[in-house]
């Protein structure tokens, strides 16, 4: 499908720009354009030019207003529930996004991973029609060459920590069940500005890989106390590490903390769309830093002991269980529920 017209970002908005990294370069192995890419990685994340998977992203798109069109009680039958899985369709306002209470205004569509290569076989749980009518020429291609990408940035991360070969990928293993998924986000459009879509948050896993077509991310540098946007760049991705391999790396990799308010200016009037794969851990993956691996980790943790980098030994399923069902509104007793779904942020913001 056609992508929409919409309006620019506004030019009079204050805006934090991130590195853009070539992904070719990277796949051809430049040693500059790698190095660009660590420098992002340990500070505040990067842009990915060159992905070669937009196609895959606008049909992603198309799949999720198919999805969000149907009504709501057959959407209800795919939701994700309240026990920490994150698979599945999540309605607007099922989850808090801060230790208030404020409900959140997006929904969304989780296909995980581990169904999509189990196809038609089902790995997890059954998915609506307008998802499962494109599994094979939407779904499976976007989260095949997402993980690609991913895979190819993991690789040059294990290199520069110091690690044997091959030690992130195996604890990414396409064998073992693990919280990765795509995920296909719906914001409405004239939301207030003060109605933050999604509250302020570390991402859970490892890499996240978003397209976004409007505004409306915005990022927490480390060291700045205001919230500045990030403008998107068409056929561009925005790249994040996340906690997992912030504790992984004994905190040398930084897990940047973001949240999404509604998009600036004439952009604001209209329904604000991210895609995004989410790689994340084999559940069973102990988080803690990899330190007998590389003297490169041992030295961060020695140097930075206050630094807040260890899940104290939680698996990699164990930790996205609990930041996701103390997330959700039906769970929650108190500000004290939000806190338990805090994540490296804790501590930092």
């Amino acid at each position: 499908m056609p992508v929409p017209q919409l309006p620019p970002f506004p030019a009079d908005v204050h805006t934090h720009p991130l590195l853009v990294i070539d992904y070719d370069l990277l796949e051809a192995g430049n040693q500059q354009e790698i190095d660009r890419l660590w420098d992002a990685a340990t500070n505040l994340g990067f842009c990915l030019k060159n992905h070669g998977v937009q196609a895959e992203v606008d049909g992603m798109f198309e799949m999720g207003e198919a999805t969000m069109k149907l009504p709501i009680d057959e959407k209800m039958k795919f939701e994700q529930g309240d026990e920490g899985s994150s698979f599945g369709y999540k309605a607007a306002g099922a989850n808090a996004v801060d230790a208030n209470g404020m409900l959140d205004t997006v929904e969304f569509i989780n296909i995980a991973k581990d169904d999509a290569f189990a196809w038609p076989s089902i790995a997890h749980r059954t998915y609506p029609s307008t998802v499962t009518s494109r599994m094979e020429s939407t779904v499976i291609p976007f989260v095949k060459k997402s993980t690609e990408i991913n895979t190819t940035i993991l690789n040059i991360f294990n290199t520069k920590l110091g690690l044997p070969e091959g030690e992130l990928i195996k604890r990414h293993n396409d064998a073992e069940f693990s919280g990765s998924e795509a995920r296909t986000i719906k914001n409405p459009k004239g939301m207030s500005q003060e109605r933050t879509a999604l509250g302020a948050h570390t991402d859970f896993g490892s890499l996240s890989f978003l397209h976004n077509r409007l505004g409306g991310l915005q990022v927490l540098p480390p060291g700045i106390d205001e919230w500045q946007y990030v403008k998107p760049l068409p056929s561009h991705a925005i790249c994040n590490v996340g906690d997992a391999l912030a504790v992984l790396s004994g905190g040398i990799l930084h897990s940047n903390i973001h949240r999404v308010v509604p998009p600036p200016g004439a952009q604001a009037n209209y329904e604000r769309w991210s895609q995004v794969f989410f790689t994340r851990p084999g559940n069973s993956v102990i988080l803690d830093p990899l330190s007998s691996l590389s003297p490169v980790i041992a030295n961060a943790v020695q140097r930075n002991k206050e630094k807040h980098s260890n899940a104290g030994g939680a698996t990699a399923q164990e930790w996205f269980t609990r930041r996701i069902k103390n997330q959700r509104i039906k769970n929650r007793t108190g500000p004290e529920t939000w806190h338990a779904s805090r994540g490296t942020e804790q501590g930092r913001a």
